[in-house]
Formats: structure tokens, C-alpha cells, sequence
């Protein structure tokens, strides 16, 4: 479902209730274009759970490979910026 901010802002309730209830994803446009998505807390919590399974698997992969950077030289860049 797409509608606009103006139309959400003056209809709150029954985009709210198709993402609560009903587990659609209602996205908010603004001039016409996709501005942000309205979603059920428990689509949020599998995104966020897709996330950090993927955060964890980047780190895992990170660990085994040779010439990795310390912490300490990553800090010295950023603080250098």
C-alpha cells in the first residue's frame, strides 16, 4: 500500500492497522516518491534479526582472514578526519 504523508498524517489509523494487523507494509511518499515504510514491530524484529545474523557472519569471516587492522589504527584514522 503507498499513500502519501499528507493523507497519513489526516488517516493515521487504518495504515497503522494494515501493518499491525494485517502485516501489510505501507509505504509514505512524499512528491510521489518512496519516503519511508510503515511495518509491524515483528517484521522490524526479523529484519534486525536478519541484520545481525549477517553482521555476525562478516565478523566471523573477517577473524579468519590475514592483514586485518587493530582497532587502534582505526581510531587514529577517524580521529585524524
Amino acid at each position: 500500500m503507498n499513500i502519501s504523508i499528507a493523507h497519513f498524517r489526516n488517516n493515521m489509523a487504518d495504515p497503522i492497522n494494515r501493518a499491525v494487523y494485517a502485516g501489510e507494509r505501507v509505504i509514505l511518499t512524499r512528491d510521489g516518491k518512496p519516503a519511508v515504510a510503515l511495518v509491524g514491530l515483528d517484521d522490524l524484529r526479523a529484519l534486525e534479526e536478519l541484520e545481525n545474523q549477517a553482521d555476525l557472519k562478516a565478523a566471523r569471516k573477517a577473524r579468519k582472514e590475514k592483514g586485518g587492522v587493530s582497532l587502534e589504527r582505526i581510531q587514529a584514522r577517524l580521529a585524524s578526519r
